[in-house]
């Protein structure tokens, strides 16, 4: 008899996600005006938050974090053989170098359930481990992506890369000490997708000395030009947070954020405007209550959104709201259909099986740029099965990733492309083995 999954939402998506917190540090810049964290949490997080909880009493280890969440996993009946690793708190390259590389090795000792010589022999190890790390995120400034943070990311494993963007506007930028620029948004997006990366970009509505009018406008922009168009969103209503500059000056400047029902309206008008190829991740930060002096105090605003979508039968393209997961009685006849699109410099073609409802099963994002092509992500939705093995409640391990990456490199044989790349999480690269891939530098390669 299977086991009863706690929070099955978790592990809906085909992974399972892990976090690991960083230890303390102020980033370098200083702080956001809307940024709360104190000497003791990292920046950005409060001591009351879930995650930064459990960290602070496993002193920010990294090791005892992941077997603590493995445990937890396990004894809430989720898969834990394919694992995302989620690095939190502040900017983690603006840390001693040193501490990064045995911060993400401590990681991959704990999933392999043995410590390693070094940081390569971890990953090699984890390849045929029984907690296989898949996907491997690490949360980022613009500001912190230059060719040599980005080939440390790629030896770290990373596969996606989250950025700060908050609002593409350097006014708003400037006067919330946001401490880069619209054009190092540009040119990190482009850097990071010429590596391989999948990118999302946390974005803030409600911030001070913006309005709805200049944040629907701005994030319009995000996607109808072309030197953005990221692949996955957090999105995130400005509040007013305990130990942050804004909790001192709010009152001053005249701040006041958005309402529930504001921030709802905006929200469920971003999700009409987000194209096929984009997920929304997230929304609401999970703020305690106890640390709110204003704001939005409802974390389960993204139920309340959908909710009204589908009752209103809107057609909305943003993918976790297609995904099979997320839907009931769904038809499982299927077809591939490709998105062709332009994006900082490169073609993109995302490839997805979808149903006549446009039901979504399985993705792939294929990037072509100067005779290069990238299989930035592959991706086959359902609830998570385990390595090996086929269910009948999963699209997993039913040949839709074989049929997707057969697509990918007919297309880069049309585009002349002579090797095709994959940015692979560690623990798949026995996968891609499989399909005539083998390991170059960081990548799987194959001669196509």
């Amino acid at each position: 008899m299977n086991q009863l999954v706690k929070k099955p939402v978790r592990t809906i998506s085909g992974v399972t996600p892990l976090t690991v917190v960083l230890k303390p540090r102020k980033c370098d810049h200083g702080t956001c005006i809307y940024c709360p964290g104190g000497d003791s949490v990292p920046q950005s997080y409060t001591n009351k938050s879930p995650a930064i909880m459990r960290a602070l009493a496993l002193s920010f280890d990294p090791y005892q974090q992941v077997m603590n969440r493995l445990d937890v996993l396990k004894k809430m009946g989720h898969p834990t053989d394919k694992i995302e690793i989620i690095v939190l708190g502040g900017t983690f390259l603006q840390y001693e170098i040193d501490y990064q590389h045995e911060f993400i090795k401590r990681c991959f000792d704990a999933l392999n359930g043995k410590d390693s010589k070094n940081l390569e022999e971890a990953k090699k190890l984890n390849e045929i481990s029984e907690h296989r790390c898949v996907a491997l995120c690490i949360e980022n400034r613009p500001d912190n992506c230059s060719p040599s943070e980005i080939r440390r990311m790629l030896e770290f494993g990373c596969t996606r890369v989250e950025l700060g963007v908050q609002m593409p506007d350097d006014e708003i930028y400037k006067k919330t000490n946001r401490g880069h620029s619209v054009q190092d948004v540009i040119d990190s997006t482009k850097r990071l997708k010429d590596a391989g990366f999948k990118i999302g970009y946390h974005i803030m509505p409600g911030l001070p000395y913006s309005n709805r009018e200049k944040d629907l406008k701005l994030f319009r922009m995000i996607f109808e030009n072309e030197n953005f168009r990221p692949d996955q969103l957090k999105i995130y209503p400005c509040q007013v947070v305990d130990d942050s500059p804004l909790a001192k000056t709010y009152k001053i400047i005249k701040f006041k954020p958005y309402t529930e029902q504001e921030a709802k309206e905006i929200m469920e008008e971003m999700m009409r405007i987000i194209p096929e190829y984009c997920r929304v991740m997230r929304m609401m930060r999970e703020f305690p209550r106890e640390k709110l002096i204003e704001g939005i105090e409802k974390l389960d605003l993204r139920k309340d959104i959908e909710d009204d979508l589908r009752k209103n039968k809107e057609k909305i393209k943003e993918i976790r709201m297609r995904e099979v997961g997320f839907n009931k009685n769904v038809d499982v006849k299927v077809k591939l259909k490709t998105t062709e699109y332009d994006a900082s410099g490169g073609k993109e073609y995302f490839l997805e099986f979808v149903n006549k409802k446009s039901i979504l099963f399985g993705l792939l994002r294929l990037r072509v740029f100067k005779n290069n092509a990238f299989v930035r992500e592959l991706h086959v939705y359902g609830k998570a099965a385990i390595i090996g093995e086929k269910s009948d409640e999963s699209q997993q391990h039913k040949g839709i990733g074989k049929l997707l990456m057969h697509e990918a490199e007919k297309i880069a044989k049309e585009n002349k492309i002579k090797k095709l790349k994959v940015i692979s999480g560690v623990g798949v690269r026995e996968y891609y083995k499989n399909l005539g891939y083998n390991l170059e530098k960081n990548y799987m390669v194959k001669e196509i």
